[in-house]
């Protein structure tokens, strides 16, 4: 499906990375990157091109009425019409499941108390959501002019890495990591989605990051955000991809320059879900979250890794991708923290290219010995055996690419050979 040159010029006028590139007074079109409903085949993703059919017999999670219950709608009704009291039920330490009602009048009331000192608080005309009214906020007015300009590519401050504060920063992100940790083996819980679920999901957060060429970390971010959000709240599947789409439009928004606009984001939805829907969706979001979107991610260590042992080039690209393919097994990335998924990663890149797996500077660094790594490492080798099986493959399309130095058609090792080494 595709939208007309104008259009599309419109919505990539003011990001920074634009990905309709002018060409004799054209602009090449290209395909949605949606993914529409999830169905009772998980193990399946439907096709670009086809619109998402009619739910039938499935609960219904209404977005629009403040999130207070649940429950079966009448296929006969439109998919958009939904009851008007909804529940989430949210999951305690306890292990006790109890229904938690999350009223609109609630959330607006905390953020007026939060948000007042700082400036005008209104409703929008449609009564969708709250906005910061900014303009008569700020001092500063942002230049529109610099958002053509472009950073020069080698250009990169590695605040990881600053000479003299590198050691404090790991040892802080390592205390970090612990106190934002998705729960592990959360999906049981889940009455309504499967693992495979998540990964067609992530398989396609994938894709969404490439259409817009947004930062790796945005990618990681929003991943720790939609697994941290469904270990506490039990999500429909035709609700999962709009919370992974929130996921992804607050990492966005965190990480990024100039993020996709909301437009955008309902666009890649192919219009499965409104903008009034997103938006809400990523108040809860915020809201579940505790607004703690500042978070210590595998990427964030393994380029610390990396630049400690001034590591670039294939090693460095093959150590980031299988990092990301880990990212599709709950089984992995939520059981290991991302420290030590970072440093599997390494040694096994290390492995792959120079039959060498971790070595004694970053054990004296990191304060992990390759005996700690081992169950992580692994695992991983698991996964980087059965990428090219999977039936997602956005990761492995993506460092199929010469800017990823192709690194993706590499073989992995048959076995590690750990013998003697621990």
């Amino acid at each position: 499906m595709y939208k007309n040159n104008s259009a599309a010029v419109k919505r990539n006028a003011n990001q920074e990375n634009i990905y309709l590139v002018p060409q004799v007074g054209l602009f090449i079109q290209k395909q949605r990157t949606v993914l529409g409903v999830l169905n009772e085949n998980d193990q399946q993703k439907r096709s670009l091109s086809q619109a998402p059919p009619k739910p039938s017999g499935i609960i219904a999670l209404d977005t629009d009425n403040g999130f207070t219950s649940a429950k079966p709608y009448n296929t006969s009704e439109c998919p958009a019409t939904f009851i008007s009291n909804p529940n989430f039920s949210i999951y305690m330490e306890d292990e006790v499941q109890d229904e938690v009602e999350v009223s609109e009048c609630n959330l607006t009331s905390e953020l007026e108390t939060k948000l007042g000192e700082v400036g005008s608080i209104s409703k929008p005309a449609d009564d969708c959501c709250l906005f910061l009214d900014l303009s008569e906020v700020s001092p500063m007015l942002v230049d529109s002019s610099i958002r053509s300009q472009r950073y020069h590519e080698d250009f990169h401050l590695d605040y990881l890495a600053v000479e003299g504060y590198a050691e404090d920063i790991y040892r802080y992100l390592r205390e970090a990591e612990e106190k934002s940790r998705p729960k592990f083996g959360y999906m049981k819980k889940q009455p309504d989605i499967t693992p495979s679920m998540r990964s067609i999901l992530v398989d396609w957060l994938v894709e969404v990051s490439e259409e817009y060429s947004l930062q790796t970390e945005t990618l990681y971010l929003a991943i720790n955000y939609l697994d941290r959000f469904l270990s506490c709240m039990s999500v429909l599947r035709g609700k999962l991809q709009l919370v992974g789409t929130a996921a992804m439009l607050v990492a966005s928004k965190y990480e990024e320059i100039y993020p996709p606009e909301i437009d955008e984001f309902v666009y890649i939805t192919d219009d499965t879900y409104t903008k009034k829907q997103l938006l809400r969706m990523e108040h809860l979001l915020l809201k579940v979250l505790s607004f703690d979107m500042t978070v210590p991610t595998v990427n964030q260590f393994l380029t610390q890794f990396l630049k400690e042992e001034g590591i670039g080039g294939q090693m460095g690209t093959l150590a980031m991708y299988i990092a990301e393919l880990s990212l599709l097994e709950a089984d992995v990335c939520l059981k290991y923290t991302p420290s030590l998924m970072a440093a599997a990663a390494f040694c096994l890149a290390n492995y792959t290219i120079n039959k060498a797996f971790w070595p004694a500077s970053l054990a004296a660094f990191t304060g992990y010995s390759l005996v700690d790594i081992v169950p992580c490492l692994n695992d991983m080798h698991k996964t980087f055996l059965q990428a090219k099986f999977q039936p997602q493959q956005a990761i492995k399309e993506k460092y199929k690419s010469s800017k990823y130095l192709r690194i993706s058609l590499i073989e992995p090792p048959a076995t590690l050979n750990l013998h003697g080494l621990i």
